[in-house]
């Protein structure tokens, strides 16, 4: 008789009626919520949205919402999952407050955008205190991001504007407008006593679609320093020739400051003629080897990849300006974050609710980057985690939810990879708390 050997154990499944918690890795974002005071936040910009004497007040209906995306959610009925855990998350808003909650947010977008704009500036000045053009049919939005380098957590999205698909990519207003938008969330520091911004305070990196000379003018007149990417035009042959010639070039950088041996950067402004673009533009070329499968262009003619950026920078440290420039390959990282995070599928017919939705995608994404700068232990490898990994190591952390002593209290397994986070995050949220509570984070 031969004997089967099962890969994992083999248990027997059955219901249970005890208090158990599939997602109580979440419970650090809804006490980082609790601390920085969001319910009050919201009450005071979104009262209106609800009736007076409603039950689901617009903290909870957002933030359920919030904390449903941070978790994986893909749509306002996963909101379910929290519903199942009274103990962790409390009552939370069936599917049709909800619903009604949107149809009120479609019927008023302008009051909505306004509170949820000064909404989170307040809540990040306090963590502070610590068819589209491409084909196919849908949403063209346009994203603003804060970076704060590789070594200080993840960055953290100022604003997201959905615009109508048919829209390009490179319209000036739309840049122009975006901006605006993120300008807006800036902390105190950026602006002096008049109120006026300090724009050598700011660097504004965009792909090629930012380089219109509108939007770059625009930027220069705030006096902020940009570093754009730029499509090469169609030139004479001799330059294509003279782009082969590597003697003229020096190495790039790698994202860690060492000097590469495959890459080549070079000013080129006295070739390259720039017209009518901001005083002191100037534009540099970047060479390295083709990616496997990459087609080539018509520069590519010596197996390297050419590519240019636009800045106005006044130092002309080439290769420094190169790899300040590639950094920008973080927000790409985070565009993709914020797809995962509810920005990949919209769930509404209306444009405002679906930009309602927008809006809570990157609320739910900024929570995790001010947990990360405002109460994580400096140095810790969760740092640079993304949205995914906070997931499956943490959020997904499953717990018991008992009663004793007249106190409700959540058991986790102390054997659990991330038990130990779980508890500094939550010291450090308390810590943040008392300070809110008595008045050391701004309002």
């Amino acid at each position: 008789m031969n004997h089967s050997t099962h890969v994992f154990p083999a248990l027997p499944t059955q219901l249970t009626g005890q208090t158990l918690v599939s997602h109580a890795g979440l419970s650090v974002l809804t006490g980082f919520l609790n601390a920085v005071g969001f319910r009050a936040l919201c009450e005071d910009r979104f009262s209106q949205f609800v009736p007076a004497a409603a039950t689901h007040r617009p903290g909870k209906i957002l933030g359920a919402l919030a904390l449903s995306l941070a978790a994986g959610g893909e749509q306002a009925a996963d909101i379910d999952q929290l519903r199942v855990a009274p103990g962790l998350f409390g009552p939370v808003a069936s599917d049709a407050t909800v619903s009604r909650f949107m149809s009120r947010v479609k019927d008023q977008p302008d009051a909505f955008a306004y509170g949820f704009a000064t909404m989170t500036r307040s809540l990040r000045s306090k963590e502070n205190s610590a068819g589209t053009y491409k084909g196919g049919y849908g949403f063209s939005p346009m994203i603003a991001m804060a970076d704060y380098g590789k070594a200080h957590g993840t960055g953290e999205v100022l604003a997201v504007q959905l615009r109508p698909g048919n829209r390009g990519a490179n319209s000036a207003k739309s840049h122009i407008e975006v901006l605006n938008q993120a300008l807006a969330q800036l902390p105190d520091d950026f602006y002096d006593q008049h109120g006026n911004l300090q724009g050598e305070k700011i660097l504004v990196r965009t792909d090629s679609a930012g380089s219109s000379r509108e939007f770059l003018h625009h930027l220069d007149s705030l006096g902020i320093q940009f570093s754009t990417s730029y499509s090469l035009p169609v030139i004479k042959e001799r330059f294509i020739r003279w782009i082969d010639e590597k003697k003229y070039w020096e190495p790039a950088l790698s994202a860690d400051g060492g000097q590469r041996d495959d890459a080549w950067v070079i000013d080129a402004s006295k070739v390259i003629e720039l017209k009518d673009y901001p005083p002191g533009t100037r534009i540099y070329l970047r060479a390295e080897p083709l990616h496997p499968g990459a087609k080539a262009t018509l520069f590519d003619t010596d197996g390297n990849r050419v590519t240019a950026f636009l800045t106005n920078a006044p130092r002309f440290n080439v290769a420094f300006l190169d790899a300040r420039h590639r950094a920008r390959g973080r927000c790409e990282n985070r565009i993709k974050t914020l797809k995962s995070t509810g920005l990949g599928k919209l769930p509404y017919w209306s444009f405002a609710a679906n930009q309602a939705w927008a809006d809570l995608a990157m609320l739910a994404l900024n929570l995790v980057s001010w947990l990360q700068m405002a109460v994580l232990p400096g140095g810790h490898a969760a740092g640079c985690w993304d949205m995914k990994r906070w997931r499956y190591r943490l959020f997904s952390m499953a717990g018991k939810v008992v009663t004793g002593g007249r106190q409700r209290r959540l058991l986790i397994p102390e054997r659990a990879p991330e038990a130990r986070l779980l508890c500094q995050l939550h010291e450090g949220i308390g810590t943040l708390f008392q300070r809110w509570r008595h008045g050391e984070l701004a309002a």
